[in-house]
């Protein structure tokens, strides 16, 4: 599970996001970046946190944060997610689980008794030089930009 901290290096990444564009974490050298996690494009909670994402996206900008969503969905399933809700940011289509296993958000979860392995919902907060500045494990969808923003 998560291993990586505050203070951490960044792992280094290559993606699909939802048009089919390559993105790499070295994209973002020099820029701050916000990389969220969520388990599953238009569920409830993961449209929850995206739209909360979306909806406070100017104050990311103006604070000098890009913002990049990942989940394993497709990439057509992530377009369709990103044009329902308006989304402005990419979401990268990581159906290899190649960036999620990266970050060590793969794993044993528990729901309704069940046990299976998933994704964590779990956000990093990464600097412009690629460490990261802060882990938020306890994502709460509805108020999640203010989590991030504090």
């Amino acid at each position: 599970m998560i291993t990586l901290e505050k203070g951490d290096l960044a792992p280094n990444f290559e993606a699909s996001n939802e048009q089919g564009n390559i993105i790499k974490l070295s994209d973002y050298k020099g820029e701050k970046l916000v990389l969220f996690f969520y388990p599953k494009a238009s569920t409830p909670g993961c449209t929850t946190e995206a739209c909360n994402l979306r909806d406070n996206y100017q104050l990311f900008l103006g604070k000098g944060y890009k913002v990049l969503g990942v989940s394993a969905d497709s990439a057509k399933r992530q377009q369709n997610f990103s044009t329902k809700n308006e989304l402005p940011f990419p979401l990268l289509a990581d159906e290899d689980k190649t960036v999620i296993n990266a970050f060590g958000v793969w794993g044993p979860k528990k729901f309704m008794g069940r046990e299976y392995d998933g994704i964590h919902r779990t956000t990093f907060v990464i600097d412009e030089n690629g460490v990261i500045e802060a882990v938020i494990t306890k994502v709460k969808t509805k108020e999640h930009a203010n989590q991030i923003l504090k």
